[in-house]
């Protein structure tokens, strides 16, 4: 089965894609999605789920299948792509935006979500109105 559509299809929901288990994981993951500007950590997201960073951190990898921290950076991707594909927002405003921080973080982050760069979609997203 393939991670990518092929031929520029918009890609899947990331937060559907995790499918979590429990109502504590989706409780995290509709939190991360409200806050991806903020820095999100392990221990902050453990005290949304009421466990221990260790025990969220288990948790969270057996009903999802991704670590915190790959889950909420393909979060940030799906909803850095959004905003770029609506054509409104410059590139650093996205990354500032979606809590990438910088442009070539969230490049790099793009690169392993989509495997093209943010400016790749830019373009596109001009050339498609």
């Amino acid at each position: 089965m393939y991670h990518r559509r092929v031929g520029g299809q918009s890609q899947f929901s990331n937060l559907l894609d995790l499918e979590p288990k429990s109502d504590r994981i989706q409780t995290v993951l509709t939190y991360a999605k409200r806050n991806l500007r903020k820095t999100l950590s392990v221990e902050e997201l453990a005290k949304v789920a009421h466990l221990s960073p260790r025990q969220f951190s288990r948790l969270f990898r057996a009903e999802t299948g991704r670590s915190p921290a790959k889950a909420i950076e393909g979060l940030r991707a799906e909803e850095a792509r959004i905003m770029i594909e609506s054509g409104e927002h410059s590139i650093d405003e996205v990354a500032e935006h979606t809590g990438f921080g910088d442009r070539d973080r969230m490049r790099r982050a793009f690169r392993r979500a989509f495997g093209q760069p943010p400016q790749f979609l830019k373009r596109k997203a001009r050339l498609n109105p």
